[in-house]
């Protein structure tokens, strides 16, 4: 079903995850992992001319390299091919663009999850690639819910407390 897959990474921990399922699905498809990190340039426009972006581009595009090796190994621990390539430009008009040159048949992509004022403040580039790619996009959640540390919190409190049965008059 599935031949070549693209995971776009930026290198975190969270979104290992998303690598990880990539990979797990190149394993059972016999696929090609295609990993990609997109130095956001477009995002690096105001700097001022006297800042040397030689310098900043070659800093960002190491991380991605560096990005893009961590992917390299964990597809090799699995025995699976893996490509990669450092893009510049908008991270997902890139990851689209990639997807389509390479013929990949899915993408593999993390998401934060971030709702309300976060979204509407950084964007969010997994739902602009889920919005303009024909390819099928699947998103893996990375990191904690944002209230997953309350939750846990009162389940916490909950299992050590007694169960309490409430009164039958109670609203």
């Amino acid at each position: 079903m599935y031949e070549r897959i693209l995971v776009p990474t930026d290198g975190s921990a969270g979104v290992e995850r998303a690598v990880e399922h990539a990979i797990d699905l190149a394993t059972t498809h016999g696929a090609t992992i295609h990993a990609v990190y997109v130095v956001n340039t477009a995002s690096y426009g105001g700097i001022p001319m006297e800042t040397s972006w030689d310098g900043i581009r070659d800093v960002l595009s190491d991380e991605g390299q560096a990005a893009l090796e961590r992917v390299r190994t964990l597809a090799e621990a699995a025995e699976v091919e893996a490509e990669a390539a450092v893009l510049d430009g908008s991270p997902s008009r890139q990851i689209v663009n990639y997807a389509e040159e390479a013929d990949c048949d899915l993408i593999v992509m993390g998401t934060h999850g971030r709702g309300g004022l976060d979204r509407l403040l950084l964007g969010s580039v997994a739902e602009r690639v889920v919005r303009s790619s024909e390819i099928p996009v699947l998103t893996v959640r990375v990191g904690e819910p944002p209230d997953a540390e309350e939750r846990t919190a009162s389940e916490a409190s909950s299992s050590t407390e007694e169960s309490v049965e409430p009164a039958e008059d109670a609203p």
